[in-house]
Order: structure tokens, then sequence, then C-alpha cells
């Protein structure tokens, strides 16, 4: 079918208006990148905008000599890993179940887990409860409240719903049991979803920042979600940074603090090119039936 004059218009102008919004969201990024690899010099004369300028990598130097972004960075790496496998587990145990039609008291738990989505117990008494289950200053106070994200659920519950019966009913006739059906048949088939899955709780923990200022005393145990904020905060903390005169004198805060939000968004950026094979399709099949 030919594309008309009008069809093709309004194709330029959202490709235009969606190229706009990318330049808009990747601009302050690469700015960032630019001065974290720019001289002091440049940065404190506002010379820096979209390329380094006196390029250096004095600034990372300083960032990982000086402060306890290793430690953090290794923090964040245990508190992402743990969470995203203690979610999945619950998530796919949580979602199995609802997708069957025969599972005595299906839509009672599906509207329980609805319910959570509209209301919530609270600061305070989250607080209270993750207290008195002794678990302050631990992973677990970050990891167990927010075990389940419904929506995440619900997209698994969707996809295991649209995939074919007979591929089931195939199994059970192999002899295949519940267990061995799930781990064997339908969570192979089911790669594009935990996939998204794993991106969409992968981000979440590692961008964690309320929760570890909340639950966790521990300055040893802060990621470095909390560490860049402490950062960006603190003057004395960017100080101690730099470890000699020579380095101050070749430095600015500033580059400090933008080499620290680099390395904070490095790893996401790594990971989601190896994931974007998986994430439309896995949104797109999970969101057929709902």
């Amino acid at each position: 079918m030919r594309e008309s004059s009008g069809d093709r218009i309004t194709r330029i102008g959202i490709s235009f208006l969606l190229l706009l919004i990318s330049i808009s969201c990747l601009a302050p990024v690469i700015n960032i990148l630019s001065v974290s690899f720019s001289g002091k010099q440049a940065v404190e004369t506002g010379k820096v905008l979209l390329w380094p300028v006196d390029a250096t990598l004095q600034s990372y130097s300083a960032l990982f000599e000086g402060t306890r972004v290793l430690a953090s960075l290794w923090n964040g790496v245990v508190m992402t890993v743990g969470g995203v496998i203690i979610s999945m587990v619950f998530t796919i145990c949580a979602a199995y179940p609802l997708s069957k039609g025969y599972f005595y008291g299906r839509r009672t738990f599906t509207l329980l887990l609805l319910f959570t989505m509209v209301f919530t117990g609270g600061l305070i008494p989250t607080y209270l409860v993750v207290k008195s289950l002794g678990l302050i200053d631990s992973y677990w106070a970050i990891w167990l409240p927010g075990a389940v994200s419904t929506y995440n659920m619900l997209i698994m519950r969707s996809y295991f719903e649209s995939m074919e019966p007979e591929i089931e009913e195939a199994a059970r006739i192999d002899g295949c049991k519940e267990w061995t059906l799930l781990f064997r048949i339908i969570l192979p088939l089911s790669m594009p979803v935990m996939a998204t899955l794993i991106l969409f709780y992968g981000v979440g923990y590692w961008n964690s920042f309320m929760n570890v200022l909340i639950y966790i005393n521990s300055t040893e145990k802060y990621t470095i979600t909390v560490l860049i904020q402490q950062m960006i905060a603190s003057q004395s903390l960017l100080t101690e940074a730099l470890v000699n005169d020579s380095q101050a004198m070749l430095l600015v805060p500033e580059g400090i603090r933008s080499a620290g939000i680099i390395v904070l968004i490095l790893p996401m950026v790594l990971i989601y090119p190896f994931l974007q094979k998986y994430f439309v399709k896995g949104v797109m099949l999970g969101s057929v039936k709902g």
C-alpha cells in the first residue's frame, strides 16, 4: 500500500519530534561525561558543553583513590543481584499459579495483590515492621518489603497465560509434574519476559536510594547511589577526595561529581544492550492479556 503525502508528513513530523526528545535526554548525560573528562580551568570557566576540553582522567583518579566508590560499587552489586534473585523467585511463584484458571481462589488473590498497588501501609508502619523483624542495617530490609512488584507479577502472569495450552498438555502426557513443567518447559520459553523483569528489578535495586538511607545505618554498607548523593551534597567529602595538593590544583569538585555520576549509570548502560533484544518482545507479549 502506497504511503500518502499526509502520512509521510506525519511520519516525518513524529520522527523529528522523537529526535528532539532523544537529544534533550542525551545532552545532559553527554555534558556530564564531558565535564568528568575535562580540565579544571575549562570546567570553572564554563567552556565544556558536549565535548571534553583539556581531556584528563584526574577526576576519575581522585574518585577511586579518595572515596569509597569501589566498596560502594560492590555493595550495589550485592544488593542488586541478591534483590533480583529474590524478587524473580517470588514473582514467578506468584505469577505461575495465578495464570492457571483451575487455581482455587485465583480471583481473590489477584484482587488482594491489586489492592497493594493502590493502598500501602505507609513509611512509619513499614519501618516499625522491619525493625520488629530485626532487619535494620541489613539488605534484607530492602529485599523483603519490596520482593514482589505487583505490576511485574501481572506482566509475567499475562505472559504465562499467553502460552499455548497444548504445550502444557503435551508435557503432562509425557509425565511432567508441576515443578518439572515450570522449570523445564515454562521458564525456558519465558526468557523474553524474564529478561525484561530482571532489567526492571535490577534498575530499581541499583538506583535504590531512600530505602538505603532509611534502613541502612552503617556507612560501610552504603551503595554507590547514596555515596554519589553525599558527594553532591557535601563539599567536605569532595575535598577529602583530593588526596594531595597537586590534585587539588588540577581538579574542581564538579569534575569529581560528574565522574561519580558516570560510574553510577555505567553498569546499567553496559547491561542493557544484552537484554534489549528481549525487552520489547517481553513487554508486548506479556501485555496481550490482563
